[in-house]
C-alpha cells in the first residue's frame, strides 16, 4: 500500500480529540402508541396518517418482524400482518415527548444538534473532560432516563464524527449502545455497504456499482477523479465518506434553525384527474402551510409542489422561487398553481404536498397598498377563528363547493363558513 493510500485511513487529529454521540428512539411513533395504550404492548402496531389509502409511517418491532415495513400501504401491510394494528398518528403527542427527550440531552452539553423528531446528535467532547468522563457513561443514563420517564428506548452510537455516530447507532436495534473508535474504523468500513451510510441512497449506490464499487472499502480507494468525473464535486464528499471521514460539526439550532422549510400533504381519497378537482386541494394544502408560516412568523422564498401519481411509485416534484417571499394562503397558492400548469401530468394523482422553503425569519414587512393591507388582516382573522375553534372552522368558500365523494376538508365542530362571512375591518 502507497503511503497516500495509508494516509486515507489515518484519523487526524481534530477527529480523534471529538466524541460525537447520535441519539435514535427506537420505533418512536408505534412505540409511544404502545406505552400510552397497554393493550398494543407486543403486538404488532402501525403508525399511519389519517384517511384509507394512507401509508405506514413507522411500525413496532413486532410489525417489522412479520413484514411490515415503513411506506406500505395500509392493504399491502395488512396482507404481510393480518393481526396488525394500525393506529393514527397524534403528531402533537410525537413533537411533546421528542421536545422532553432534546430537553434531556440539553443537560449534558449546549451543542444538540436535532437530525429528526427522533434523532439527534451530540458533541460532548467537553462535557467528558470536565464532567462524565467517559461517553458511555453519558449514554447509560439518557438511556435510563428516557426510560424511566417516557417508558420508551433508544439506540446510541458513539464516535469521533457524525458519520460514524449514526452509523453506530444502527447497529444494535432497538436499545443499543455501540462505539467505534478510531483504531476501529479501518477494518469496520473495509466490507460494509455503501448504502449503510447516511448521505448514499439506492440511486447513489447503483450509480457506484456501475463502476464496480459496492462497498465503503472500494469506495475509499477509488481515483477523486475518476468519482468526481462521475458524480461531480459530491465526488470528493463520497470517498471521504467511504475513508469514514466527516468534519461537518454538530451545530446547536436557534430558534431560526428549528424550521427550514413549512410544508403540507394530503393522500387523496380517490384518484383525481381535472384540473378544478387538483385546483381544489392545492386551496385547501396552501392554506394549511401558510396558516404554519404565519404561526411561525416565516415567510418562503421557494414554493414546491409534489404530486404523487396513481401507481403509488411515479411522482413529479418542481419548486420556483418567487420575487418577494410569501406566507398568505392565496400566495402561495397562486404561485403552486404556475407550478401546476408547468407539469404535464402523467395519470391521475393520489397525492399532493406544497411546502415553502428559504425562509425569511425577519417578520413581516409593512403593507403598502390597501388590498394587501386587507389579505393580512383577512388571514390574521381567519387564523384567530381557527386556532380557538378548530381548522376550517372559517375556511375559502371555494372548499365548500367540493362535493361529498372528494372533499377532505377536516369536518370540525363548527359548520365551515366562507371567507364572505369574515369582517376584517
Amino acid at each position: 500500500m502507497q503511503a497516500s493510500e495509508r494516509g486515507y485511513w489515518r484519523i487526524r487529529v481534530k477527529e480523534l480529540n471529538r466524541t460525537i454521540m447520535h441519539v435514535d428512539m427506537n420505533a418512536f411513533f408505534a412505540a409511544v402508541e404502545q406505552q400510552d395504550n397497554p393493550e398494543l404492548s407486543g403486538r404488532p402496531v402501525a403508525v399511519t396518517g389519517a384517511g384509507a389509502r394512507t401509508v405506514v409511517t413507522t411500525c413496532s418491532y413486532e410489525a417489522r418482524a412479520l413484514g411490515v415495513k415503513t411506506g406500505m400501504a395500509v392493504w399491502e401491510a395488512r396482507r404481510c400482518c393480518p393481526e396488525l394494528v394500525v393506529v393514527t398518528a397524534n403528531n402533537r403527542r410525537y413533537a411533546a415527548i421528542s421536545s422532553g427527550i432534546m430537553e434531556m440531552m440539553h443537560d449534558y452539553t449546549p451543542l444538540v444538534e436535532v437530525f429528526s423528531i427522533d434523532e439527534a446528535f451530540m458533541d460532548v467532547t467537553r462535557s467528558l473532560k470536565h464532567i462524565y468522563g467517559t461517553p458511555e457513561r453519558i449514554a447509560g443514563e439518557l438511556k435510563t432516563r428516557i426510560r424511566q420517564r417516557f417508558g420508551l428506548t433508544c439506540s446510541i452510537g458513539i464516535a469521533p464524527n457524525k458519520l460514524l455516530a449514526k452509523l453506530a447507532s444502527d447497529m444494535q436495534k432497538p436499545d443499543g449502545l455501540t462505539v467505534i473508535r478510531p483504531e476501529d474504523v479501518k477494518r469496520i468500513m473495509e466490507h460494509l455497504p455503501v448504502m449503510d451510510l447516511c448521505g448514499i441512497g439506492s440511486r447513489t449506490a447503483r450509480k457506484l456499482s456501475l463502476m464496480s464499487i459496492y462497498n465503503c472499502g472500494e469506495l475509499g480507494r477509488c481515483d477523486e477523479e475518476r468519482l468526481v468525473k462521475r458524480f461531480g464535486v459530491i465526488g470528493r464528499a463520497l470517498k471521504r465518506m467511504g475513508q469514514g471521514i466527516d468534519d461537518e460539526p454538530v451545530v446547536a439550532a436557534t430558534a431560526e434553525d428549528q424550521v427550514k422549510s413549512v410544508g403540507h400533504s394530503m393522500t387523496l381519497k380517490e384518484d383525481v384527474s381535472t384540473r378544478e378537482e387538483i385546483l381544489r386541494f392545492l386551496l385547501q394544502l396552501a392554506e394549511m402551510v401558510g396558516r404554519r408560516a404565519r404561526r411561525y412568523g416565516v415567510r418562503g422564498r421557494t414554493v414546491s409542489l409534489y404530486v404523487r401519481y396513481a401507481d403509488f411509485f411515479s411522482h413529479a416534484t418542481k419548486q420556483q422561487t418567487v420575487a418577494s417571499p410569501v406566507n398568505l394562503s392565496q400566495d402561495i397558492y397562486k404561485e403552486a398553481v404556475a407550478i401546476l400548469d408547468s407539469i404535464r401530468l402523467e395519470q391521475p394523482v393520489r397525492l399532493l404536498g406544497i411546502s415553502i422553503s428559504n425562509l425569511d425569519y425577519n417578520g413581516e414587512q409593512l403593507a403598502l397598498f390597501g388590498e394587501e393591507q386587507k389579505s393580512r388582516k383577512l388571514a390574521k382573522a381567519m387564523d384567530s377563528v381557527n386556532d380557538k375553534f378548530g381548522s376550517c372552522a372559517v375556511t375559502f368558500a371555494s372548499l365548500l363547493k367540493s362535493n361529498a365523494k372528494n372533499s377532505q376538508v377536516i369536518s370540525p365542530a363548527w359548520r365551515p363558513i366562507g371567507i364572505r362571512n369574515v369582517d376584517v375591518d
